[in-house]
C-alpha cells in the first residue's frame, strides 16, 4: 500500500498575500499538494497561480484538478507545464480532464460534444502531452490533432515527465486514466445535462467496487505504479456521525446514511473514525491520495497531520 498523501483544491484569493499566505498554512499544516480547478468563473487561471504558490512555499506539489482539455491544444499544455515544472524546481501535478460545463463552452463559443468526443479528444491529447514532456520530437497525426516535428522548451525537472492526473468517473475516462495516467482521481460523480444534473450513484461503495476493478483490469503490470486519488466532497468532524450524515442525504438522496458513510468521497466522523475510514478505503481500493477542499482544512488536519506519510 503506498502512504496517505492528502491535498486541497484552492480556488482564489482576495489579493497576492492572501494567496500566498493559504499555500503556506497548507505546507505548516502537512497537506502534500495545493490543487487549482479550471473553470471559466470567478476563480484563479491555474498555471500562474501554481506558480506564485510554490513560489511562496518550499515543498508542497502544486497541481491542477483538472484542465478542461477543450480550452487548449496539447502543444501548448505541455509548453506551460514543462515551463511550470522548472520554476516550481519540480513539484507539478498535470491534471486533465474532457470537460463537462456544456455553460462554459457556450461562453466561448466553443461545441459542446458528447462525452465520448470529449473524451477520444483528451485521448489524444494525453499521448501528445506526455511524449513532448518526455522530450520527444513528435509528429502527430489523429482524428482531433495534428502536431508535425515539435519539441518543447524548457524540458521539465521531474523525469520522465511531471505526474499526469486523469480525473472522473465515467467507464471511458477511467479506461484512459488506466492506460495513461500516473494519479488516477476517481470523483464518483457523473454530471449530467451539460454538467447541471450531479449523478452520486457512482458514490456506493459496489460501484467504486467496479471502478477500482476496470482500472485494474485495464492497466494491468502499470497498477501497481499508479497512486489512486479520491476527490472528498465534505469532511465533518462531529461526535454525531449519523446525524450528520442523515442531515446530508437530504441533499444527496440517491444514497441512504449507510451508502454515504461507506463512500470514499465523503469523510463524516471524530478524528479517530475518520482515520478508521481512510485506513479502510485504502485497504479496499487502494485508494491512498485524497483531496479536498478549501473550507475543510482545519477540520481535516488532525487527520492529516496524524496519517499522512504514513
Amino acid at each position: 500500500m503506498k502512504p496517505f498523501r492528502f491535498g486541497v483544491i484552492v480556488r482564489s484569493a482576495r489579493s497576492r498575500a492572501e494567496w500566498t499566505d493559504q499555500a503556506r498554512k497548507l505546507e505548516d499544516l502537512g497537506y502534500s499538494s495545493l490543487t487549482v480547478p479550471d473553470h471559466l468563473a470567478e476563480m484563479f487561471s491555474p498555471m500562474p497561480a501554481l506558480v506564485s504558490a510554490a513560489a511562496a512555499t518550499k515543498t508542497i506539489r502544486v497541481g491542477t484538478t483538472v484542465l478542461n482539455n477543450d480550452f487548449r491544444h496539447p502543444v501548448l499544455v505541455a509548453r506551460e507545464a514543462a515551463t511550470v515544472d522548472l520554476l516550481t524546481d519540480g513539484r507539478l501535478e498535470l491534471g486533465l480532464g474532457a470537460g463537462y460545463v456544456k455553460s462554459e463552452y457556450a461562453q466561448v463559443g466553443l461545441r459542446f460534444d458528447l462525452g465520448g468526443a470529449r473524451v477520444e479528444r483528451l485521448a489524444e491529447a494525453v499521448v501528445i502531452v506526455r511524449r513532448l514532456l518526455t522530450g520527444e520530437r513528435v509528429t502527430f497525426a489523429g482524428r482531433h490533432y495534428r502536431v508535425t516535428d515539435h519539441t518543447v522548451y524548457p524540458l521539465p525537472v521531474q523525469q520522465p515527465h511531471p505526474p499526469i492526473l486523469i480525473g472522473g468517473n465515467g467507464p471511458q475516462l477511467l479506461t484512459l486514466a488506466a492506460k495513461e495516467a500516473d494519479i488516477i482521481s476517481l470523483t464518483g460523480i457523473t454530471f449530467r445535462r451539460g454538467g447541471t444534473e450531479p449523478d452520486l450513484s457512482a458514490w456506493k461503495a459496489a460501484v467504486v467496487d467496479d471502478r477500482v476493478r476496470l482500472v485494474r483490469d485495464v492497466a494491468r503490470d502499470r497498477y501497481e505504479r499508479l497512486e489512486l486519488n479520491a476527490l472528498v466532497q465534505r469532511v465533518i468532524v462531529t461526535d454525531a456521525r449519523r446525524k450528520a450524515a442523515e442531515e446530508l442525504t437530504l441533499r444527496w438522496t440517491q444514497l441512504s446514511v449507510e451508502e454515504l458513510l461507506q463512500s470514499p468521497y465523503v469523510l463524516v466522523g471524530t478524528v479517530d473514525q475518520l482515520i478508521e475510514d481512510l485506513q479502510a478505503r485504502r485497504t479496499r481500493w487502494g485508494i491512498s491520495y485524497f483531496v479536498t477542499h478549501e473550507p475543510y482544512v482545519d477540520a481535516f488536519a488532525p487527520v492529516v497531520a496524524r496519517l499522512g506519510g504514513t
